[in-house]
């Protein structure tokens, strides 16, 4: 064999034993020697979630995959919000860590990395129960920056740089929002109480508000009236129940709120206990049929408005299909003004002030002729 072909079987033997030290050390390294940030999760197949528990104990969220959504259990089965789902996934796997610290599962309890202790767990479970995978997030590292974290079904714990917030209640994970309604669009309120009913209608110009048939001698209250007219501006719940969890209600109040393009949301509201509890569903009340002339063109105005009925026909089947079934406890402050008695709008009108010969003295009787005769108010009668 040639010198140069030994030299060259010299260099690989050389590197070879280098490749051979260097895994020897990365099997032996000794805890806390840094192997670069990485992501904690190494991949995830969110097709295989079938369900996912945030928290642990009596404090759990569980939430279910039901067809092809989500559903959050400790809320009677609610639609979980896919937005908040996603996030939720997504804040996982985001999180990296710096270093591997230790795989002694002795030393969990003392970094808070057991599930009793942990400052947040989130599991995502395949269809049988089984943990696909999951977090369990330890405590801060004292005098530095980050954070002790573990995957759900392993031992080793890692220091990660930093750990986004996580909800943790079942609310967390459900749309809030009822309907939101620009004040714009709203044609009129019609609100009915046990005390009867009345109708509120924004002024033809400004910001102001009508009464329909306002009552002779009374004057509206502006700003009480404007809150019952935009009510809807942002309707939101704060808890969610099913029917027969809640029992018998007696929905003794009805707000209509019609909009312009002739959706009409009706909302049935009852009260119990001191809280307030409210079913809703939306009509489109235009029943006349959106055809197409054959043969005929037509233009673009006409095309937009015909396009925007049929939208609407549709947002408000979509919104009674949402909340069909479901009971919703709502603020006091917004049950407010959803039944606010007509009384609790009106106030008297002010008493129009004019001169009075009992608490006027009488003119020196030389200077009658002088005094010009009193203006008429224009206010008055």
């Amino acid at each position: 064999m040639s010198n140069k072909n030994l030299g060259i079987l010299a260099v690989v033997a050389a590197i070879m034993v280098l490749w051979a030290v260097v895994q020897s050390r990365l099997a032996h390294r000794s805890p806390g020697e840094s192997s670069g940030p990485s992501y904690l999760i190494q991949g995830l197949e969110t097709a295989q979630i079938a369900g996912i528990v945030v928290g642990h104990g009596d404090d759990a969220v569980t939430i279910q995959r039901r067809d092809q959504q989500f559903a959050v259990i400790d809320k009677a089965g609610y639609p979980a919000d896919p937005k908040r789902i996603n996030d939720l996934i997504n804040k996982c796997l985001d999180i990296k860590t710096l270093e591997s610290y230790t795989s002694n599962p002795r030393n969990h309890e003392d970094l808070e990395v057991t599930e009793d202790k942990a400052q947040n767990v989130v599991k995502f479970l395949k269809a049988d129960g089984a943990v696909l995978t999951g977090i369990i997030v330890g405590k801060a590292l004292e005098g530095a920056k980050g954070t002790y974290v573990r995957l759900a079904s392993q031992d080793n714990v890692y220091l990660a740089e930093s750990v986004p917030y996580i909800r943790t209640t079942a609310i967390d994970y459900v749309n809030q929002e009822i309907v939101s309604v620009e004040r714009t669009d709203v044609n009129s309120v019609r609100v009915t109480t046990p005390d009867g009913f009345y109708t509120l209608k924004g002024a033809p110009s400004g910001d102001g508000v009508v009464m329909a048939n306002l009552p002779q001698g009374k004057t509206l209250k502006e700003s009480d009236a404007r809150n019952v007219l935009g009510a809807l501006s942002s309707l939101r719940f704060d808890d969610v129940n099913t029917p027969s969890a809640l029992g018998e209600l007696s929905y003794d109040y009805l707000y209509v709120c019609r909009l312009n393009d002739s959706t009409e949301y009706r909302l049935r509201i009852a009260r119990k206990d001191g809280k307030a509890y409210l079913t809703c569903e939306a009509e489109f009340t235009d029943k006349a049929p959106v055809t197409m002339k054959p043969g005929q063109v037509e233009s673009q105005e006409e095309l937009k408005k015909k396009e925007a009925k049929l939208q609407a026909q549709e947002r408000a089947q979509r919104f009674t299909l949402r909340h069909r079934g479901w009971v919703y406890e709502i603020p006091e402050w917004k049950a407010n003004s959803l039944t606010k008695p007509q009384a609790d709008l009106l106030e008297d009108k002010p008493a129009v002030s004019s001169p009075s010969d009992a608490d006027s003295p009488s003119p020196p009787a030389t200077e009658a002729a002088d005094e010009p005769a009193p203006a008429t108010d224009p206010n008055a009668g």
